[in-house]
């Protein structure tokens, strides 16, 4: 098979009403785990070296949506315009392919991206210059057919019943003549292989894939999203660290915090060592250096401020980037004050200034056991750890 040209045709001209209005356009062109259905599709074909050539059948006023959905793919294939009927695009796709005729095309919906190289590569090895070849999947579910009036009026059985897929596969000019000659005869068919049963010509069913499905709905739109997107979420966590020096005051501000104490924190800002902490472990998660890269002390317009500005800025980075906060967890480490009767004032704070629900919220408080600078109440120290979500998972 690896000798014979094969080309492949998308079929892309349909509204897509079933599925809802949307701003991206018919289904073929929203979105699903971050890319177009279409460009999925296309990719799948693309990845397959035996084929040569792929054209893409679209709708006239689709012309600025294919080329958006494509981007650099677009300049591997042809595009043609379809008609008012399937048949009518293949039609279409079929003379596109004429100037360098294959030996062997593949018709394929659009929306359904998921097909798999093994999956296409058993439909082109069934088939041969005489005999075209289908993939399907054995009807599991009872079939009723109802009356007139909508009432059951009889089972019919499953056996040699197939539900069946694509991409179907031809001999080219077997097809293209058929084709024709069904269109010239008035038949209407709803796939290709019902061109070749109304010529009277061989189709082989090959083992299709369930995962193979056609989006068609809305919820089919959704469901195909989900499951592209669970596979691409990008779970980073940061940490940061940060201690100031305690000297005579009144009081220190601590997670947001004003807390009398016959100590302050020394600093250019608040010299809130909590939130300077996250602030650091935040930005971490997404590489964009640290809170003096942002804040330099150097410059008078933090002289004084209020820390919870720092890591507004950096919950503002992260979504910039795409990331969602998941949690936000903080030690502070000191012998004084007592940390305890500010827990929950501290907690909302940070879930106020984060976004975050409150459970998602820890803040924690440990003395050095009289060691050390902070032992010794010469300073406070702080550890944070944040986690955030980045990519189309969240």
């Amino acid at each position: 098979m690896s000798e014979l040209r094969i080309g492949a045709i998308v079929v892309a001209g349909g509204r897509g009403e079933r599925a809802g209005p949307s701003a991206q356009g018919p289904k073929q062109y929203r979105h699903i785990g971050g890319r177009p259905v279409i460009r999925r599709t296309v990719e799948g074909l693309l990845a397959l070296p035996e084929i040569d050539r792929i054209v893409v059948v679209i709708h006239r006023d689709d012309s600025a949506r294919l080329a958006d959905a494509l981007e650099e793919c677009s300049r591997c294939i042809t595009v043609a315009h379809g008609g008012r009927e399937r048949q009518d695009s293949v039609r279409a796709g079929l003379a596109a392919l004429g100037s360098t005729a294959p030996d062997l095309v593949l018709i394929h919906d659009a929306v359904r991206p998921f097909a798999s190289a093994r999956l296409i590569r058993r439909v082109i090895a069934a088939t041969d210059k005489a005999t075209g070849a289908i993939p399907a999947l054995p009807v599991t579910d009872t079939l009723k057919r109802s009356s007139a009036r909508g009432e059951v009026d009889a089972t019919v059985s499953r056996e040699r019943l197939y539900a069946v897929q694509t991409p179907q596969a031809f001999p080219y000019a077997l097809l293209l003549e058929l084709h024709a000659e069904a269109a010239a005869a008035g038949v209407t068919v709803t796939d290709d292989a019902g061109v070749f049963e109304w010529g009277q010509r061989p189709v082989r069913i090959v083992e299709g894939e369930a995962e193979n499905v056609k989006l068609t709905t809305a919820r089919d739109i959704a469901m195909a999203d989900e499951r592209l997107s669970a596979g691409r979420i990008d779970v980073r966590t940061g940490n940061g660290y940060d201690v100031h020096q305690l000297v005579e005051g009144d009081h220190v501000t601590l997670c947001g915090i004003h807390i009398p104490h016959d100590q302050r924190l020394a600093g250019h800002s608040d010299a809130d060592v909590g939130l300077h902490a996250l602030t650091d472990a935040l930005l971490a998660t997404c590489g964009a250096g640290d809170i003096g890269d942002h804040f330099p002390p150097s410059d008078p317009r933090w002289k004084g401020a209020a820390s919870h500005i720092f890591v507004e800025k950096a919950v503002e980075i992260i979504a910039a980037k795409g990331g969602r906060i998941m949690n936000a967890d903080i030690s502070l480490i000191c012998e004084a004050p007592k940390i305890a009767p500010h827990r929950m004032a501290m907690r909302e704070a940070i879930a106020a200034m984060t976004g975050l629900d409150l459970d998602r919220v820890s803040v924690k408080a440990t003395t050095n056991e009289t060691i050390g600078f902070v032992g010794r109440r010469e300073g406070i120290a702080a550890i944070a750890t944040a986690s955030v979500i980045y990519g189309d998972g969240q």
